[in-house]
């Protein structure tokens, strides 16, 4: 059976006018600022006026380390929450925008698959309502007064060698990676070494979806380092006086964007920080906002329960103040052969042995969840080509580690497809059973904060850091910053930071390259292995087939 492609379906959706999506909620046509007909913002003014509401549910989806097999999380999210409206919740969905780099890459975009879509894909994947281009500017207007400040004569006697601000770009392009800035003589400055990283990497992002409201943005952006003087001490934001016009470049993009399923359920759309070097989860303001607009909301965080929903857990959610009541863990039959040791090529023939065999992973990922306190369920993202023995080898492994796993062909059916993964759902969110705390207190040293995660969600025997970054941590613990949390940056691919070690290793160390101080998002970065900050595009980007048809039609997008 040949079935449609992604952007083939989106195309065909019969989308509602977005205020009558809006009125499902509770959202009257005054509070939305319309971009066309099918997207909007949502204003400042309603979010405060629905604070006094209660809080609905909130579900966490997350899942396995990723495999070129494909997991499809936010597919599954997409799909649980159009199952919830299936069987008369009131929910709605909350993901991250997408970022330009990937879609023209190799990754393609962020707003699921099959029949479990958010629309409109197209501009959801392309320049949307324009937040991401926000952030590029207010970080690139911070970057030009740096280095603008420098060469009227550097009256904060910033060290050149020590400008910790690198510029950034939404696109995937290795060869600014590291650049000489101000060559060409006096008129352009003083030459110094510098760098792009993508936009979705930039403190800016992170910042944006932490942050509570405008004035909490703007004391956050004032507090980001961007240098070091000679003495070594510190220059903010504030010390640049960019922090106000960056908060009026960011003004409208602090607004959480409504859009729909193709079912035409609510879905917020909201920032896109990522889940290596940040925290990869949408934005707490469009997370806390849905919570008092519905019963039940589902939203994901970025790659693997050992990054995304450890960062979702560990920061988020003890910044935001937020507590999870059910968390579903997302696996497919053929990301378990793959763990299994099976080639891609052969993922379409039964091979009961290999999924068993990839299990250990799912069962590592299941345990680190429930530490935290949360009920876990599995959902088997249903591919056609899996056999109900593999399925069936699943749901036996899930049972035996105290969990339960539940098909959902939401991809091929719909929200028809999930209503069962939704009515389990439901009652675990709905029973009071969890018992949610992060791994870690906040008093916590930084480097126990590091060996904390390494130990219990890596499972690895000892995390390995020299002097100079050990020194570095009791720096910023004797300035203040000690107790923020750790954003662990590794290879998604692996509990460990191998990239080709899959399944659930143990007896590893966990290498700490370097540490990085993001005193306005409220984290410290902890890069452990080889971590890009700009991706680089494959040798056959996606960008070669994306065009338009002959009817004025977007083709590509995937």
């Amino acid at each position: 059976m040949a079935y449609k492609s992604d952007i083939e379906i989106a195309r065909e959706a019969q989308k509602k006018p977005i205020q009558e999506i809006g009125a499902k909620i509770g959202i009257d046509g005054e509070a939305l600022l319309p971009y066309g007909h099918d997207k909007a913002k949502v204003s400042q003014d309603f979010i405060n006026s629905v604070q006094s509401k209660k809080n609905g549910k909130l579900i966490l989806v997350t899942a396995i380390n990723p495999t070129p097999a494909g997991e499809g999380k936010t597919t599954t999210t997409v799909g649980l929450g159009d199952g919830l409206n299936r069987i008369g919740k009131n929910a709605m969905v909350c993901i991250r925008e997408a970022s330009l780099g990937p879609n023209f890459g190799m990754k393609g975009g962020a707003a699921g698959g099959g029949m479990a879509q958010v629309v409109p894909m197209e501009e959801m994947n392309l320049h949307f309502t324009g937040d991401f281009h926000a952030i590029t500017s207010a970080h690139s207007l911070l970057s030009a007064m740096i280095d603008n400040h420098i060469y009227w004569g550097n009256e904060l006697e910033i060290d050149v060698r020590r400008v910790q601000w690198r510029r950034v770009v939404d696109m995937n392009d290795r060869a600014l990676r590291q650049i000489t800035c101000s060559l060409g003589g006096v008129a352009n400055g003083f030459p110094r070494e510098a760098g792009f990283d993508i936009t979705v990497a930039s403190e800016v992002m992170a910042i944006l979806c932490l942050a509570k409201d405008l004035e909490d943005l703007q004391k956050r952006l004032g507090d980001m380092i961007v240098a070091y003087r000679r003495d070594r001490s510190p220059v903010y934001c504030r010390d640049i006086k960019a922090d106000g016009a960056m908060t009026v470049l960011l003004k409208d993009a602090m607004q959480p964007n409504l859009v729909q399923t193709l079912e035409n359920n609510p879905a917020f759309v909201h920032g896109g920080p990522f889940a290596n070097i940040a925290h990869g989860c949408n934005s707490v303001i469009a997370t806390t906002t849905a919570l008092k607009l519905a019963d039940y909301v589902v939203t994901e965080a970025g790659f693997g329960a050992d990054l995304g929903a450890e960062k979702f857990l560990n920061i988020k959610c003890r910044k935001a103040g937020l507590s999870p009541d059910a968390v579903v863990l997302v696996a497919t039959v053929r990301a378990m052969k793959m763990n299994g040791g099976v080639a891609k090529a052969d993922l379409g023939d039964e091979n009961v042995d290999a999924v068993k065999k990839g299990c250990p992973n799912l069962g590592r990922h299941i345990e680190n969840l429930k530490s935290f306190g949360v009920p876990v369920v599995v959902a088997i993202n249903h591919f056609v080509t899996d056999t109900d023995a593999e399925v069936q080898a699943v749901k036996d492994y899930v049972t035996e580690h105290g969990s339960e796993a539940i098909v959902s062909r939401h991809w091929e059916l719909g929200s028809e497809g999930s209503a069962d993964l939704a009515m389990r759902v439901a009652e675990i969110a709905d029973s009071g059973k969890s018992q949610f705390s992060p791994i870690y207190p906040d008093d916590m040293s930084l480097f126990e904060k590091i060996e904390t995660i390494a130990k219990r969600i890596y499972r690895a025997d000892e995390v390995l850091a020299d002097k100079k970054i050990r020194d570095q941590l009791k720096l910023w613990e004797e300035q203040g910053y000690g107790n923020l949390p750790v954003c662990m940056a590794k290879t998604q691919y692996s509990f460990s930071t191998d990239p080709n070690l899959r399944g659930a290793p143990t007896g590893h160390s966990v290498p700490v390259r370097e540490v990085r101080l993001s005193a306005g998002a409220g984290f410290v970065v902890v890069v452990c292995g080889e971590i890009m900050t700009m991706p680089g595009l494959p040798r056959h980007p996606a960008a070669e087939s994306i065009m338009l048809n002959a009817d004025g039609q977007i083709e590509g997008l995937f």
